[in-house]
C-alpha cells in the first residue's frame, strides 16, 4: 500500500513502512504493480475462502441434529453425506408400544374386575337385608268372569293365585307372559301336584272397551286351561289397576282407532289370604318363577 512517498508493507502482524526512492523508476514503478497484485489477489481468496466456510458452516447447522431427536452422535459430516443411513437412532428407553399395550389391558381388566366383584358384594349385601310389613299393592277389587259372573277378591280365599294384566290384542308380550305361567302350572302339574291344585293363573283385562266377553272367550282358546279370565267396566278396571299400581296408556292409535295399549309387565304372586306374596317380570324363565312359588308355598316360619 502506497502511502505519501513510502510503501507500506504487509505482514502477518500489519503493516512496515518502507522508503521508497523516487528516482528508481520504472524498477519502482514494476515493484508496485507487482505488490499491489500479490495483495489484491491474497485479500479476494481470503474473502473468498471465508464465504466457502462461513457457507459449510451453515450447511452442517442446517442438516445437524440433536441427541434429544434422532441425531448423530458421531459427527455431522456422516449424517450429512450418508444421508438417513448415515445417522444414528438415539437409543429407546424402556417404554415402547407393546409395553404400553400391555398396561392398557391390565387397566382394564382391573376395572371389570372391580365392578364385577363390586355388584358381587351388592348382591350378597341386598340379600342380607329383612324387610317388614306389607307393600301396599292390591285391594279390594270386583270384576266379571267369562259366564257373566261376578267376581271379587274374596272369590280366591284359600287359594293362591298368579293374577296378569293385559289385553286380547297384545301382539307378543301378553301372550308370552301367559304362555310362561302356563308352563309354570304343567311343570307343577307332573313334579309338584299339590302345589299346582292350589294355584289359580287370572287374567285381567286393561282394555274393556274393546275385550269383550265374547273377544275373551276367543283369546282364552290359546292358553292354560287353569286361567279365569276377568273383565268389566272402565272404570271397575282403571280402580283395580290403580290398586296395583299397573300403568296403562293408549300407544300408537291410528285413523281407523285401532291402538294398542301400554301396560306394566308384571306377574303378582297372592297367596291363600289374598296378601301380596311375591311379583315375577318379564326376564324371568319359568323354572325361576316356579322356584318363587314353591319356596313361598312351602315356607314355615318359625317363632
Amino acid at each position: 500500500m502506497i502511502r505519501g512517498g513510502s510503501l507500506l508493507l504487509r505482514k502477518s502482524g500489519g503493516y512496515s513502512t518502507s522508503s521508497i526512492s523516487s528516482s528508481s523508476g520504472k524498477t519502482n514503478n514494476a515493484l508496485f504493480r507487482r505488490l499491489l497484485s500479490t495483495e489484491g489477489k491474497n485479500s479476494s481468496s481470503s474473502s473468498s475462502n471465508g464465504a466457502s466456510k462461513s457457507n459449510d458452516l451453515n450447511l452442517k447447522l442446517k442438516y445437524a441434529k440433536t441427541r434429544a431427536g434422532t441425531g448423530n452422535p458421531e459427527g455431522v459430516e456422516k449424517g450429512i453425506e450418508g444421508g438417513a443411513a448415515g445417522m444414528s437412532m438415539i437409543p429407546r428407553g424402556p417404554v415402547s408400544w407393546p409395553a404400553l399395550g400391555l398396561v392398557a389391558v391390565a387397566a382394564a381388566s382391573a376395572v371389570a374386575y372391580y365392578k364385577i366383584e363390586r355388584e358381587r358384594r351388592l348382591e350378597q349385601a341386598m340379600g342380607k337385608i329383612v324387610s317388614t310389613g306389607k307393600p301396599a299393592i292390591g285391594g279390594p277389587w270386583s270384576l266379571i268372569d267369562l259366564d257373566g259372573n261376578l267376581v271379587t277378591n274374596k272369590s280366591f280365599e284359600g287359594k293362591w293365585t298368579l293374577l296378569y294384566f293385559g289385553f286380547a290384542r297384545c301382539p307378543d308380550i301378553c301372550p308370552s307372559e301367559m304362555v310362561k305361567v302356563g308352563k309354570v302350572m304343567d311343570t307343577l302339574k307332573k313334579e309338584h301336584p299339590e302345589i299346582a291344585d292350589n294355584i289359580v293363573p287370572l287374567f285381567v283385562s286393561v282394555d274393556p272397551a274393546r275385550d269383550s266377553l265374547k273377544a275373551l272367550k276367543e283369546y282364552a282358546k290359546d292358553f292354560h286351561p287353569s286361567y279365569i279370565f276377568l273383565t268389566g267396566s272402565p272404570e271397575q278396571v282403571q280402580q283395580m289397576a290403580k290398586k296395583y299400581r299397573v300403568y296403562v296408556s293408549k300407544a300408537d292409535e291410528t285413523e281407523d282407532g285401532d291402538y294398542l295399549v301400554d301396560h306394566s309387565i308384571v306377574i303378582y304372586f297372592h297367596d291363600d289370604t289374598g296378601d301380596l306374596a311375591d311379583c315375577f317380570t318379564q326376564s324371568m324363565r319359568p323354572s325361576d318363577v316356579m322356584e318363587k312359588v314353591i319356596e313361598r308355598m312351602t315356607f314355615v316360619p318359625t317363632f
